[in-house]
C-alpha cells in the first residue's frame, strides 16, 4: 500500500523522504522487520523503540515513523515524525489491513470483572442467530468457529486488525472484544470503529500499572469518550462509576440495573446450584448461569443484543440455551457429594461476588472451602483484601502460589495474611504448592461441602521465573476426584 495513503489520518509534523512509496507491511517490533516494511517506535512502558530504529533498518525497513527523529538519517528510507507513535501504529495498521472495523459490527467490552463472560456469550448468542461473528478474549480469540490463541485481553494493533481483517475475510458481519484499560491507556484500539460499547463495573485492579485508581477508572471512561454518535452505549448503574463512563460521550446512552428503573432491568426470582430464574424486563428465563454478578453479565448482553436489532423475545430465548464459559463458576462434582468450583476470581470483588453467591446457594448445608493465591509482579495492595474476603466468607481458607511470576510464592502469601486478624488465622492455612493446596481442600471436605479454587479459572499453566509450566485446576481436580 502507498504510504500516503497510510499516514492520511495522521497528526504528522515533519516528513523526510518519500511519501509516495509502497509499505510491505507493518511492524511495531524490529525483530520482525522485513524488507519493504514501515516500522513504528512506540514509546513502551518498559522499552522505547527509538532505540532499535537502526536495527530496523538493517532488517530492511524503507519507513520509520517516530516522534523523535534519529541523529543519523539515511537516503534510503522515509522519517516521518507524528505527535504520537502509539496512536500512529493504530491508525496506520488499521489502513493497511482496509479499516477491518469499518466492516464489522464490532462491541466492545470493558470492566473489571465479566468482561469475557459477556463477550464471549455476545458472541455465542450471535453465531446461534446465523451470522457469523468473530470473538477477542482473555480466554480464546475465535473466527466464526476457529479457535486463535490469545497471549493478552486486547491484542497489540498489528495482531488486533490482522485478527479483525482475518474475520472480514471470513465473512463475519459481527465481533465482540474485550477492551482492557492497558488498551486503551496505550491507544491499541484507536483507528477501530466501534458500534457499541459495554461497561461491566469497576473495582480495585492493575493499579500495579495504573498506579492510582482514578487513573484506571479514567482509562475505562477513556473507551466511551471515544465512541461515534452512531454507537450504543451501555452501563451499569447499580455500580458508583457507571453514569461516570456516560459523561462526554457522544453514543446512544443506554442502562441496566438490578436495583432501580433503567432500560434493561434484571432480578433474580430463584436460584440454585444448576442455574436461576430470571425476570428481565417483566419476562422470565430460565438460565444456566448462577450469582448475581453473572445476572449483571446476562443483563448486558440482552441488552446489547436488544440494540443491535435482536427482537427481545429471541434474544430471551438464546440466553436460555447458552452455557457458562470456561473457568467462570464452573462447577465439578464428586461421586462422594463434594462440589469444587474453578473461578478466574482474582480480584477481592470477584472473589466476594463468586463467595456470595456460594453462601447463598449452600445456606447452612455444607461447610466453604476456599484455595486463592495472588498473582507475582502485580497490584500489591490487593493481596491482603483478597485473604480477607477470602477468610470472611470461607470456613476453612488455603493461601497458596497462583502465577508467582518472578516472586516467590511464600512472599506473595505472606503479603495476603498479613490481611487476616487472629480470628482469620485460625481457619486458614498456607500451602506454596498449588496441587498439594488443592489435595489438601478436598481431604478437608466431606459430603454437602464447596471447594472454591479461585485466581486461575482457564488457565492452564503456572508462569514461575518466566517459564510457563503446565497446570489447569480443572484436571487437578478430576484427577483427584478419580474422574479422569
Amino acid at each position: 500500500m502507498k504510504l500516503e495513503k497510510l499516514i492520511e489520518r495522521l497528526s504528522i509534523t515533519e516528513i523526510i523522504g518519500d511519501s509516495n512509496m509502497e509499505v510491505a507491511g507493518v511492524e511495531m517490533d524490529s525483530r520482525k522487520i522485513k524488507s519493504g516494511d514501515l516500522f513504528v517506535a512506540i514509546n513502551g512502558t518498559v522499552v522505547d523503540g527509538h532505540k532499535f530504529i537502526a536495527s530496523a533498518i538493517e532488517q530492511g525497513a524503507k519507513v520509520i515513523v517516530c516522534q523523535n527523529m534519529p541523529e543519523t538519517i539515511s537516503d534510503s528510507v522515509t522519517y516521518v515524525k507524528v505527535e504520537d507513535p502509539n496512536e500512529a501504529i493504530s491508525e496506520i495498521v488499521s489502513a493497511f489491513y482496509g479499516h477491518p472495523s469499518e466492516q464489522l459490527t464490532l462491541v466492545g467490552v470493558t470492566g473489571t470483572n465479566g468482561k469475557t463472560t459477556t463477550a464471549t456469550l455476545l458472541y455465542k448468542m450471535f453465531n446461534r442467530l446465523g451470522h457469523k461473528s468473530g470473538l477477542l478474549s482473555t480466554v480464546c480469540n475465535y473466527i466464526v468457529d476457529k479457535p486463535v490463541a490469545a497471549s493478552q485481553t486486547t491484542p497489540d494493533p498489528v495482531t488486533l486488525n490482522m485478527l479483525l481483517k482475518d474475520m472480514v475475510d471470513a465473512g463475519c458481519e459481527y465481533a465482540f472484544m474485550e477492551v482492557s484499560s492497558h488498551a486503551v491507556d496505550q491507544k491499541r484500539i484507536g483507528g477501530l470503529k466501534f458500534a457499541g460499547g459495554i461497561f461491566t463495573n469497576i473495582t480495585r485492579d492493575h493499579l500495579d500499572y495504573h498506579k492510582t485508581f482514578d487513573a484506571y477508572l479514567k482509562a475505562k471512561k477513556g473507551f466511551f469518550d471515544s465512541l461515534g454518535k452512531d454507537a450504543f452505549a451501555l452501563t451499569n448503574i447499580d455500580d458508583k462509576n457507571g453514569n461516570v463512563m456516560l459523561q462526554n460521550c457522544a453514543a446512544r446512552k443506554k442502562t441496566y440495573s438490578m436495583q432501580t428503573i433503567a432500560d434493561y432491568k434484571g432480578a433474580i426470582v430463584e436460584e440454585h446450584i444448576e442455574g436461576m430464574l430470571l425476570d428481565i424486563n417483566g419476562k422470565e428465563v430460565l438460565t444456566n448461569f448462577v450469582g448475581r454478578f453473572n445476572a449483571y453479565n446476562l443483563l448486558a448482553v440482552y441488552g446489547s443484543a436488544v440494540e443491535l436489532g435482536v427482537e427481545p423475545d429471541t434474544a430471551l430465548l438464546i440466553i436460555s440455551e447458552l452455557t457458562p464459559v470456561d473457568g467462570r463458576f464452573e462447577t465439578i462434582r464428586s461421586k462422594n457429594g463434594i462440589t469444587a468450583i474453578v473461578d478466574y476470581a482474582h480480584t477481592p470483588d470477584a472473589l466476594v461476588n463468586v463467595l456470595t453467591t456460594i453462601k447463598d446457594i449452600i445456606k447452612d448445608n455444607g461447610s466453604i472451602i476456599t484455595v486463592v493465591g495472588a498473582g507475582g509482579n502485580r497490584d500489591k495492595g490487593k493481596r491482603p483484601l483478597m485473604a480477607k474476603e477470602s477468610a470472611k466468607y470461607s470456613d476453612k481458607v488455603i493461601l497458596t502460589s497462583d502465577n508467582p511470576r518472578f516472586e516467590e510464592p511464600q512472599d506473595i502469601i505472606n503479603d495476603m495474611a498479613a490481611g487476616l486478624d487472629s480470628d482469620d488465622n485460625m481457619k486458614t492455612i498456607m500451602i506454596p504448592d498449588r496441587y498439594q493446596a488443592i489435595k489438601n481442600a478436598f481431604m478437608l471436605a466431606k459430603e454437602g461441602d464447596i471447594i472454591l479454587i479461585a485466581g486461575k479459572g482457564h488457565e492452564d499453566y503456572q508462569d514461575v521465573k518466566g517459564v510457563k509450566h503446565h497446570f489447569d485446576d480443572r484436571e487437578v481436580v478430576r484427577e483427584i476426584f478419580g474422574l479422569k
